[in-house]
């Protein structure tokens, strides 16, 4: 009886780590397995902040005179904003720009004979940067009033930002996460499986455009400063394990 004994036990070893060996494989494999989506947020905003730009210039020969009268100007432009109602707090006027003009004179080939000196051109600008953006949208309108008082006054097109764009950033991933589960749940049910932790998650690209624009979206994230009203995207991909 004992050799049988012998033999029961060792049957009984093998088939218990064949079955061990066989439970440890399949955990593996399905631990292994998993479902990859991307999620996707986005929300429409308003702008809160402007930053709006100006140039202006003169020219002359005599480069004190030229940069007296573009000093005068500063003030008449200084005293405009001010009357229509933007502080002192919302703009800055920069350095003044000072440029030599030549003009060149040609032979018959083309080639140049004779430099002679113009005189110079000096460039000033200023910068708003304001929260009353409809404040500033109607005075980059109207700022052509200068031409009246001899100002050769150049205005750029407001640019629109949004202080709160941090916030609004981890707002639109909270909901990409959300979608990216609800996504993943609905393939694993699909599937007959079920879903188990998050294995990892990488975030895609942030986006703002123009609300209503069909503006084209960028590899590296578009960043629209030209509308007022934007529209805020953002993606994340996510790989989830099933059991």
């Amino acid at each position: 009886m004992k050799p049988y004994l012998q033999y029961i036990i060792i049957a009984i070893a093998f088939i218990t780590g064949v079955y061990l060996i066989a439970n440890a494989y399949q955990y593996k494999f399905h631990s292994t397995e998993t479902i990859v989506v991307t999620g996707l947020a986005e929300t429409d905003f308003s702008s809160d902040q402007v930053v709006w730009r100006g140039s202006y210039n003169r020219t002359g020969t005599d480069l004190r005179q030229v940069y007296a009268s573009i000093k005068a100007d500063e003030q008449e432009i200084r005293q405009y904003l001010k009357s229509k109602g933007i502080p002192d707090s919302s703009f800055v006027f920069g350095s003044v720009n000072v440029e030599k003009n030549f003009q060149n004179t040609y032979n018959t080939s083309g080639q140049i004979i004779d430099t002679r000196f113009k005189g110079y051109t000096l460039t000033g600008d200023v910068t708003v940067d304001s929260r009353n953006i409809p404040l500033v949208e109607s005075v980059s309108r109207e700022v052509t009033e200068l031409l009246q008082k001899g100002i050769e006054f150049n205005s750029g097109q407001p640019n629109y930002y949004y202080s709160k764009l941090n916030e609004l950033k981890i707002d639109l991933l909270a909901k990409a996460s959300e979608d990216a589960y609800l996504r993943a749940t609905t393939i694993a049910k699909s599937s007959d499986a079920g879903l188990s932790k998050l294995k990892k998650a990488t975030m895609g690209v942030f986006q703002i455009t123009g609300k209503n624009n069909n503006e084209e979206y960028s590899y590296g994230g578009s960043f629209n400063t030209a509308s007022r009203q934007k529209t805020a995207s953002i993606t994340l991909r996510a790989e989830y394990l099933v059991k």
